[in-house]
């Protein structure tokens, strides 16, 4: 049972990811909707252009998603010339996946729109707070993995 004190402060937690949130995608959905494209896009194109040559079952792994989930996110991606899908040297049934010139153009232009806005936020925070809060939403990431496997 959570006592009333520790239940306003979870709710204010809650109000506060919410509109964090909210502000944190606004542009980013913005600029996708231009492209017509959508969030789905963007963490695709995101974890493509961090893990270069990334196969596609490693890719629904990082997202926890299914195959069919992913299928026509990414396939729009490829026909927009944002990724390129190529077979793997070694195994032809393994796709691998890379963000073209103009995938990475977009996805620098929305993770820079993001991390400009994550900088503001931090502004006047210590490097402690600044962890603190990276560790607040890994740990958060983590429990949901663990209620997921339950």
């Amino acid at each position: 049972m959570i006592d009333e004190d520790r239940e306003s402060d979870l709710r204010g937690c809650i109000e506060a990811l919410y509109f964090g949130y909210r502000a944190f995608t606004a542009l980013p959905d913005r600029i996708l909707a231009a492209h017509g494209l959508n969030r789905a896009h963007h963490r695709i194109l995101y974890f493509v252009h961090r893990q270069p040559d990334i196969s596609v079952s490693e890719l629904l792994a990082v997202l926890a998603i299914s195959k069919q989930a992913v299928h026509r996110p990414l396939r729009d991606l490829e026909v927009r010339g944002l990724v390129e899908i190529k077979p793997d040297a070694q195994d032809k049934r393994v796709r691998r996946i890379v963000t073209t010139n103009e995938g990475a153009a977009l996805e620098g232009r929305l993770t820079g729109e993001q991390m400009q806005l994550l900088e503001r936020a931090f502004e006047g925070a210590d490097d402690a707070a600044v962890r603190n809060w990276g560790d607040i939403l890994r740990r958060l990431a983590e429990v949901d993995d663990e209620a997921t496997d339950e």
